[in-house]
């Protein structure tokens, strides 16, 4: 099915979270198959920042079909990748019970407590890092730079200063993909015009706000992967740990949602004055509530790159999308989907 000039234009946020990321490639794969939809602009923190430079690059080269090959290609490659790199495997039992979690993994919990008890100073001095790889063998980031049917807006953490930095189009390179997914337990920070980075999700899991100034469509489309309610308390030293950084990693984004809920509060409730109006802009905000679908895999599977495991995540992806679209594509561009204040307050 052809474009048409009168699509409806979104911006795509996506978070990050190791290989659960494929979650996302699914839910890519079925919103660029959707050809009442354009992409204006991608947000992306560490995952989320392969998978958004993945469309952008495809995307350039050869439209929604190319960006598809792309994203293929780019998990292809990661899991060829980590079948000579990866240090942690699943066991004999896992496989046969297809249990794709490593909390029984005798190499991740090896690996768990090397990475808890040395830096990877110490342990990668060379700074080997699989990923590099994977990127130059996908992606051309000389000719993504020339990319203007979408805007790429990819954060890191700022190590000195604690601060976000986003990177836009043509700032893009290998090194900033490297930066945004910079786990400081497992790679040595990112060096960049003199300033160190570790993963973005930090301080943007992923930023919203870049969109807010810089893109013409006012919906924006978040693909979650951490999730933001877990049902049962965590007691193991592992997933307590792992949900300090699920809370940590969404402090940012809900931080974002409040911002924006102030703003549709003061034009709702017309608490502006009419001449000042014009300065405020009010976005239409979605969630693809991926994350629900990631509450039975364990904080050990996002280190599980084996290819069925990452093309069954690509399928609940694809699954999750189609649902999404069938219930809010006529609301793009009309009203925000979800109930924001819901989102960051307890209340």
């Amino acid at each position: 099915m052809a474009k048409s000039p009168h699509n409806k234009k979104i911006n795509i946020a996506l978070q990050g979270g190791g290989a659960h990321g494929a979650i996302t490639w699914g839910v890519l794969d079925r919103l660029l198959e959707d050809a009442r939809l354009d992409i204006d602009a991608l947000s992306g923190t560490s995952a989320g920042a392969l998978n958004a430079v993945a469309v952008a690059y495809g995307h350039h080269l050869d439209g929604c079909d190319g960006a598809r090959k792309i994203l293929d290609k780019l998990w292809t490659a990661i899991s060829n990748s980590g079948k000579h790199y990866s240090p942690i495997t699943r066991g004999p039992i896992e496989k046969m019970m297809g249990i794709f979690n490593l909390d029984q993994s005798l190499s991740y919990h090896m690996f768990d407590t090397m990475t808890r008890t040395f830096s990877p100073y110490q342990y990668n001095p060379f700074d080997i890092n699989p990923l590099r790889d994977v990127l130059e063998e996908c992606i051309d980031f000389e000719t993504l730079k020339a990319c203007t049917k979408q805007n790429l807006h990819l954060n890191a953490t700022n190590v000195r200063t604690g601060k976000v930095k986003v990177f836009t189009t043509k700032e893009v390179s290998l090194d900033v993909v490297c930066a945004s997914a910079c786990l400081p337990f497992l790679f040595k920070a990112v060096e960049i015009d003199g300033e160190h980075y570790w993963d973005g999700g930090y301080m943007g899991n992923p930023v919203l706000f870049p969109f807010i100034y810089d893109s013409k469509s006012s919906d924006i489309v978040i693909v979650h992967i951490n999730p933001i309610n877990r049902s049962e308390l965590p007691k193991s030293s592992s997933d307590i740990m792992n949900r300090i950084n699920e809370i940590s990693f969404n402090s940012a984004l809900l931080k974002e949602f409040r911002a924006i809920n102030f703003v549709h509060k003061l034009l709702d409730e017309d608490w502006i004055k009419d001449e000042h109006k014009h300065k405020l802009r009010n976005v239409h905000v979605h969630s693809i509530r991926s994350d629900m679908e990631l509450e039975d895999l364990s904080v050990s599977s996002k280190f599980n790159v084996e290819w069925e495991f990452l093309t069954m995540l690509k399928q609940r992806g694809r699954a999750i999308a189609d649902t999404w679209l069938k219930e809010n594509f006529d609301h793009i561009g009309k009203k925000t989907t979800i109930d924001l204040q819901d989102m960051f307050d307890s209340d």
